[in-house]
């Protein structure tokens, strides 16, 4: 770990955080029209199955994670690190981040969702231990919307 990581500070997104890690995710690639990023944060922030955990260097945020679970399995969300601050472990620390904040909550298995055209972290996520999953999503929009990619 180099000296850079270490000093990481991860805590949970404050009110004054919220545009700001919004930036970051769209900076990321990270965000889609049907989804508004500004709306997951208040949805994981309103109970205590979800959190965003923020990673500052110097002050200023330069990674997130979303983790939460649903009372059978945990899950990752919006792992973000700046590419400005990227190749030197931050993804990493953050999922060990996500992963103690599971265990914490007797969370067993973690899981998360790759977009297939995101293929550049499939080997990120291996070197952490993940495993490919053959499994097929279905999805509902319960406001009525029409299926999205």
């Amino acid at each position: 770990m180099t000296a850079a990581v270490q000093t990481l500070a991860i805590a949970p997104i404050a009110d004054a955080d919220v545009a700001d890690v919004v930036a970051l995710w769209q900076t990321c690639g990270l965000t889609r029209p049907w989804n508004d990023p500004a709306a997951d944060i208040a949805l994981a922030r309103k109970g205590s199955n979800a959190a965003v955990l923020i990673g500052r260097e110097n002050g200023a945020i330069i990674a997130t994670v979303l983790v939460g679970h649903d009372g059978h399995r945990g899950w990752v969300y919006y792992l973000a690190v700046d590419p400005d601050h990227r190749q030197q472990g931050y993804g990493r620390v953050m999922m060990d981040a996500a992963e103690r904040w599971q265990r914490e909550r007797g969370i067993e298995k973690l899981q998360l969702l790759v977009r297939a055209d995101n293929t550049s972290v499939k080997d990120f996520y291996q070197s952490l231990g993940y495993s490919e999953q053959e499994r097929v999503i279905y999805a509902k929009w319960l406001d009525g919307r029409e299926p999205t990619p």
